[in-house]
């Protein structure tokens, strides 16, 4: 008797993450000269371009993930193996390769070194 999980759709958490991108981006664009001039001030004012940089890509990344989780997409699992025929072919064809020493040519000055 198999049990179906359901799991609950993350509406709230993609229009919120969702809202964040957007209030980031509004607050971006709207404050051109003033986020210009405090990037451009150098010192420990040069870090805040990263740190934008990470808050950017926190907010559109969770919002981009639960977007995606919300339509049905989901990342694959690891521990699934996928076989297609192109795999099973290539697989076939590398069991088959036998590891063999390849012939060196070599040239001894000293003919005693192997003594």
């Amino acid at each position: 008797m198999a049990e179906e999980i359901k799991q609950k759709k993350p509406v709230g958490k993609t229009l919120g993450y969702g809202a964040i991108s957007l209030a980031l981006y509004a607050a971006v664009f709207t404050n051109t000269d003033t986020i210009t001039d405090y990037f451009t001030r150098g010192g420990w004012y040069s870090a805040l371009p990263i740190l934008t940089v990470f808050a950017f890509s926190f907010a559109h990344g969770a919002f981009a993930s639960n977007f995606w989780s919300l339509m049905g997409i989901e990342a694959a699992h690891t521990d699934t193996k996928v076989v297609t025929i192109e795999k099973s072919v290539k697989d076939d064809v590398r069991s088959n390769k036998v590891a063999r020493k390849r012939p060196r040519a070599r040239a001894y000055i000293n003919p005693f070194h192997r003594l």
